[in-house]
Order: C-alpha cells, then structure tokens, then sequence
C-alpha cells in the first residue's frame, strides 16, 4: 500500500498533496517576521513546536535561497529583503476583495439588493467584488472590473468626498483635464463643492438616475477607510423607482455599516 512521504500529506479537499517542507518554511517566515531582532535556530524551534534539526535544514536553504542570513556575531537568523519581492505583485484592491468576499455573501440575505466592493483605479471607481449575480433583485449579472465615472455615482463620490484633500485635488486635476461631461462638471468649482458637501453632511454617497449609462438605478455607498485612507467603497445599486436615497439609507445603511466596521476592524487587528 502506497504511503505518503513523511515530507507531504493528503489535503482533505484536494486529491493534491500538501508539502510540509514548504509549510515548516513558511512558518519560519511568518515566525521571523514577528520577532525584532531576529531568532537562533533554538529559540525558533521552540516557538514553532519544529524538531531543532528540521529548523536548522530549513533555515539553510532558506539562506541559500537569499531570504534569510545569519548574523555572524551572534548566530541569530533575520529575513533580507529578498522576502519583500513576495509582495511586490500584490495588491490592495485584490486583498480587499478576498476579505469582503465573504462579508458581501453575508450582506445579501439583510439588504436583498446587490452590493459592490469598488476601488479607485486612475479615474474611475472599479467593482472588484460584487452580488450581483446572486441577487433576486439584480439586473446585471457580469459587474466585476466595470468602471464607474467617479462624479455621476454613489461610489466615486463617496471616494472623492472621504479621501485625504492631496488626493481628492489631485483626482480633481484629473478629471477635469478630460474633454467629456465629467470634465466639465470637474471644472465647475460649485458643482463640486456642491457635491462634496452633501455627501459629508449625509455620511454616504448617493445618485440618483444621474449616470446617462444606467438612467434607471440609484445607488447609497459607503467609504471604507485603513487609517486615515480610503481603501475601498461598499456601494448598494438598487432601481431608482423603488425609493428615494434618503429611504434607502434608512433601510439599508445600518447593515451596510456593520459590513463596513468588518472589513476596517480587519485592518486594525492584523495591522496590515
């Protein structure tokens, strides 16, 4: 009977087998990465629970590989910044999306209209995440990556209103430096004031068949802030002859904040 090797075990999902030399190193990564001033291969071996000898096999090829060294003075092990190219490919909008994945599902059976989890991406507000095609009440089913005008939806003016004023001038610049509708209400200086204010006053974003491309919805949004930067936006589309913003708001926007109080106490306990 063929037996797994001592180094991988069966996945109970996965025909696929997991391989616990690659685990172990991880470990010792995440382990690393929490300590100041790095760790001997004991005391790594004691805060893991890992047998002294498998630390030290997996701490040279680690350092082979270029991402942890050994200190020569007192032969304590610290990551180099080769571990930073781990990173590098990834972003916050994917990480966002992958946490308020789950958080939307749950919000779906409270709201019963769909929700979207939107960044800012240049000049547009992006759907990353979305309901859309699980809601009773949705009449679109394909949303994800669809780019929203940031001054015509809830979204993007909850964005503009919220983020720090470098970003929001700077964003300002932008779109008024674009030869179409947005462009010229960027550069109505009442217009924006105008806008801004309102979403202030109120606590979210809000439209109201004022997108010439979807005439017929309206949609309340929320900002989701990571410290003092507006990360993301939780927006709820809905079709603007059911009810006015104001109602909409008063129906949905509770549930909508504790989905938003989620994601940001997410933040705050990884401290990522």
């Amino acid at each position: 009977m063929h037996r797994p090797s001592p180094e991988t075990e069966t996945s109970k999902d996965t025909e696929y087998k997991t391989v616990r030399g690659l685990t172990r190193g991880l470990l010792l990564l995440n382990t690393l990465n929490r300590q100041d001033g790095g760790c001997s291969s004991s005391e790594l071996a004691r805060l893991t629970g890992l047998h002294r000898t498998t630390v030290r096999r997996l701490l040279e090829t680690l350092q082979d590989e270029g991402y942890v060294r050994r200190s020569r003075s007192d032969d304590r092990y610290q990551l180099t910044l080769k571990v930073r190219e781990l990173s590098e490919g990834f972003r916050d909008e994917q990480w966002i999306s992958a946490l308020a994945a789950p958080l939307l599902a749950d919000l779906l059976p409270e709201v019963v209209w769909p929700t979207d989890l939107c960044t800012l991406d240049v000049d547009a507000m992006v759907v990353r995440e979305t309901t859309h095609r699980f809601s009773r009440l949705s009449f679109h089913r394909s949303m994800v990556g669809r780019r929203l005008p940031i001054l015509f939806t809830a979204a993007g003016r909850a964005y503009l209103a919220f983020c720090p004023e470098a970003e929001r001038q700077a964003l300002l610049e932008l779109l008024a430096s674009r030869q179409d509708r947005q462009g010229e209400l960027a550069r109505d200086p009442e217009y924006v004031a105008r806008i801004l204010l309102q979403t202030r006053q109120r606590g979210y974003g809000s439209n109201y068949s004022e997108w010439d491309e979807e005439q017929k919805i309206a949609a309340i949004a929320l900002p989701i802030f990571r410290e003092e930067k507006v990360v993301g936006v939780l927006n709820l589309v809905y079709i603007a002859k059911a009810m006015l913003p104001e109602e909409a708001a008063r129906k949905h926007l509770a549930k909508m904040r504790e989905t938003v109080e989620k994601i940001e106490s997410h933040f705050t306990t990884t401290n990522t």
